[in-house]
């Protein structure tokens, strides 16, 4: 983390959620950019999306055609996300499919604050479900640094693992971004138990974004959060779309 003349630098975040359209990458690509401008508008520096937020939950039409919808950095379809960060000067953690060969992974993409490539993370704790839909499990943890900050990224299921959150904090992170899909039919208040949790176990600002409403055969529960190191809550939203905002210091 920075610190100049012994001051912290604080930072801004923001867990957004709003509706996306199955598999429209261009409707969710809009949205997720309406979103980033949004956040800017509060002084945020990152905002953290839902897990497949551009593409949607879609696992079957995923898997079976990849080549049209899984992205990486250099997809032409994410210029207008790219663009509102690079305008907006705001960092962005975008969940969407991506593809390495015939290997297709739930993955977060982050554009930096000129709307450049940052990080990519594939999901390590894929589900028995995903894996049965031909989800192949990423093999890598991914940090990246903002504005002297560590940052840990998760995707859903990660962050059910104690272990995951504290290897982000063992690899010196100070906050851990999880990009989520929790469903309400395993409880509403199941995400926020988790992240709780993870904050207080490791220490560590936790930033949840989830699903705000139905994707793929699932209905997130919202309600995206920020939580304290001590695991008590900073800032959450219900609305559809919405940001819940903090500036988060040492």
């Amino acid at each position: 983390m920075s610190d100049v003349g012994g001051l912290v630098g604080a930072l801004v975040v923001a867990a957004g959620q709003a509706g996306c359209v199955p598999l429209d990458i261009a409707a969710n690509v809009a949205t997720a950019a309406r979103l980033v401008r949004r956040a800017a508008a509060r002084g945020v520096d990152i905002v953290v999306l839902p897990e497949l937020f551009l593409t949607g939950y879609e696992l079957p039409d995923i898997v079976g055609d990849p080549r049209r919808n899984a992205l990486d950095f250099d997809d032409s379809r994410l210029e207008p996300l790219a663009q509102a960060c690079a305008e907006t000067r705001t960092a962005v953690v975008a969940g969407r499919p991506t593809r390495d060969g015939s290997a297709v992974h739930i993955s977060v993409l982050v554009l930096g604050r000129d709307g450049r490539p940052a990080a990519r993370y594939d999901k390590e704790h894929v589900t028995a479900k995903e894996q049965a839909a031909g989800i192949t499990p990423g093999t890598e943890r991914r940090t990246f640094e903002l504005d002297g900050w560590r940052l840990g990224l998760a995707i859903c299921a990660d962050a059910s693992h104690p272990a995951h959150a504290a290897a982000a904090k063992a690899d010196g992170c100070d906050a851990y971004l999880v990009s989520g899909l929790f469903d309400q039919g395993d409880g509403l208040d199941r995400p926020h138990t988790i992240a709780a949790r993870r904050a207080e176990d490791n220490a560590l600002h936790v930033v949840l974004a989830d699903h705000s409403g139905p994707t793929g055969p699932y209905r997130g529960c919202g309600h995206s959060s920020v939580w304290h190191p001590d695991g008590t809550l900073l800032a959450a939203t219900r609305d559809d779309p919405g940001i819940a905002v903090a500036k988060v210091t040492s």
